[in-house]
C-alpha cells in the first residue's frame, strides 16, 4: 500500500500492471493463455536444476545469477490498454532500470490477407508514427535514455516479433527502424511456415512450426499438450488451471525471446568484463553474431507444409525458400558468437565524474567499473583536498566529500590494471536543479 521506491508506482515489486492500474501482476484469468509466461521463461527460466526449461540467461541457479525480469503488464485475460497505458508502460522500464524492452506484440502486417481474417495494420513507417504518435514516442524514449553513459549500456534495446500473417512486410511497432524486428526460423533454420519477413528484418530465431512438423489433424500445441511433446514446437513455463507447468507454443512471438534472452546473456558478459557499449553498436553485434541462412534457401528449394493442419483433410502448401533470401534478417541468432564479439569491443567501464554539494558526500562503487573489482583494493587521492575529499572504504566504496565550491581530479589507481582520472565539481548546493 506504499509507494516505497518514491517512483509514483504503488506496490510494483517485480513491474506494474497497467491494465489494471495495479501493482499485481495478474495470471488467473480463464481467458489467460499463460503466453507472457512462455516468452518469459524462455529467456529467464533457472538453468542447472533439473526441472522443465533452461532460459537462455537463466543463470546457473546459484542466488544473484540469471537475469531480471521486470513485468510491464499491457495484456490481462481478454483486456488490453489503452494507448497512454502503453506509453506509461515503456517509458516505466526506462525510468526503472530496464535495457531491453522484450516486446512479442504488435499490429497485423499491412501485407495480411483480409479474407483469411487478418486485419492489414499500417504500411509504413509514416503511416503508423501519423497514426500512432504516441506509440513512437514512447518507443523513442526508452531507445535512448533507458541504460546510462556509465552503465554497460547507452541506450535501450527494444526488440519485436516480427508477426505471424505469412506476410512479406513485418508488423508494426517492430518493423519501426530504430527496433530489432525478429523473424521465426523452424528447427532446420527454414522460415517458419507462418512468419512474417521482409527487407526490415534484422534477425531471426527458433519460433517454433507445427504446420511444418507435426501430423496432420494433430491438436494443436497453442496453450499446452498433456500427451507428450510436439513435434517443432516450443517448450517454455507455463499456466494451466491456476498452477505452474510447461507447454508449447508456435510463433515469432516465441522467437522474439531467444533474441532478448541473447541479448541479455551478451550485456550480463559485457559487464563480467566491465566493457561499455552505445545500444547503437551492440545492436550491430548482435546482428553479426549469426548462423546465415541465405545461402541455405537458394537452389530452388521448397518447404512443404500443412496450413490449418488441425484440420484432418489440410491440404499442403508449398514455400519458396529463394523469397524469403535478404528478408530473415542477417541470420539465425547464435549466443556464442555475440559472447566472443564482445571481447574487445565496445569500451572500458570508467568511473563517472563526481557533482557534489558541499559538505555532503557522494559514494560510488568502485568495483563495478574495473574487471573482477570486487577483488581489488584501490588508493584514491585528491588533487585539491581544499575541494574534495577522498576516503575509500569498505574495500569499494569511494567517498567523495565536498569541501569548497570548485572543481578537482581524483586519481582511482587499482592494485591490478589501469588507473583512471575523474573529475569533482563542488557546488553551494547540488541537487539536480543546476545548470549541470
Amino acid at each position: 500500500g506504499k509507494d516505497a521506491d518514491n517512483n509514483g508506482y504503488v506496490d510494483d515489486k517485480h513491474g506494474y500492471n497497467f491494465v489494471e492500474n495495479s501493482g499485481n501482476i495478474t495470471w488467473s484469468s480463464e481467458y489467460d493463455t499463460g503466453h507472457g509466461t512462455h516468452v518469459a521463461g524462455t529467456i529467464a527460466a533457472m538453468n542447472g536444476n533439473g526441472i522443465g526449461v533452461c532460459g537462455i540467461a537463466g543463470g546457473n541457479g546459484t542466488p544473484g545469477s540469471g537475469v531480471k525480469i521486470m513485468a510491464c503488464q499491457v495484456f490481462a485475460g481478454d483486456a488490453g490498454v489503452t494507448l497512454t497505458a502503453e506509453a506509461k508502460a515503456i517509458k516505466y522500464a526506462a525510468d526503472n532500470g530496464a535495457v531491453i524492452l522484450q516486446c512479442s506484440w504488435g499490429y497485423n502486417s499491412a501485407d495480411a490477407n483480409i479474407a483469411e481474417g487478418f486485419s492489414p495494420g499500417p504500411a509504413t513507417q509514416k503511416e503508423w508514427e501519423t497514426t500512432y504518435p504516441l506509440e513512437k514516442e514512447a518507443l523513442d524514449y526508452f531507445i535512448h535514455n533507458a541504460g546510462s553513459p556509465n552503465g554497460v549500456i547507452e541506450g535501450g534495446l527494444a526488440i519485436f516479433a516480427a508477426g505471424n500473417e505469412y506476410a512479406g512486410i513485418p508488423a508494426y511497432p517492430g518493423a519501426y527502424s530504430k527496433c530489432v524486428t525478429v523473424s521465426s526460423t523452424a528447427a532446420d533454420f527454414t522460415p517458419a511456415s507462418y512468419t512474417n519477413y521482409g527487407v526490415e528484418i534484422d534477425i531471426c530465431a527458433p519460433g517454433g512450426d507445427t504446420e511444418y512438423y507435426a501430423a496432420i489433424g494433430k491438436e494443436s500445441p497453442e496453450f499446452w499438450e498433456e500427451n507428450g511433446p510436439y513435434a517443432g514446437s516450443i517448450l517454455s513455463t507455463m499456466m494451466k488451471n491456476g498452477t505452474p507447468a510447461y507447454g508449447y507454443m508456435d510463433g515469432t512471438s516465441m522467437a522474439c525471446p531467444h533474441v532478448s534472452g541473447v541479448a541479455a546473456l551478451g550485456l550480463s558478459y559485457a559487464v563480467k568484463l566491465r566493457r561499455h557499449f552505445k545500444a547503437s553498436e551492440f545492436i550491430g553485434l548482435l546482428k553479426e553474431s549469426v548462423k546465415p541462412v541465405d545461402t541455405w534457401y537458394g537452389g530452388g528449394r521448397k518447404k512443404t507444409y500443412y496450413r490449418n493442419h488441425t484440420s484432418p483433410g489440410a491440404s499442403p502448401a508449398q514455400l519458396e525458400l529463394s523469397k524469403y533470401i535478404g528478408k530473415m534478417g542477417t541470420g539465425v541468432v547464435n549466443a556464442a558468437l555475440l559472447l566472443n564479439n564482445i571481447e574487445g569491443n565496445g569500451t572500458e567501464m570508467k568511473v563517472p565524474n563526481v557533482y557534489v554539494a558541499e559538505n555532503t558526500t557522494s559514494t560510488t562503487n568502485l568495483a563495478y567499473y574495473f574487471v573482477d573489482g570486487e577483488k581489488l583494493t584501490y588508493t584514491c587521492t585528491s588533487s585539491d583536498a581544499n575541494v574534495a575529499k577522498v576516503t575509500v572504504v569498505n574495500g569499494t566504496l569511494m567517498e567523495v566529500t565536498g569541501i569548497a565550491t570548485g572543481t578537482a581530479r581524483i586519481t582511482v589507481k587499482p592494485s591490478v590494471g589501469m588507473e583512471q582520472t575523474i573529475v569533482v565539481t563542488v557546488r553551494k548546493k547540488a541537487n539536480d536543479n543546476g545548470w549541470l
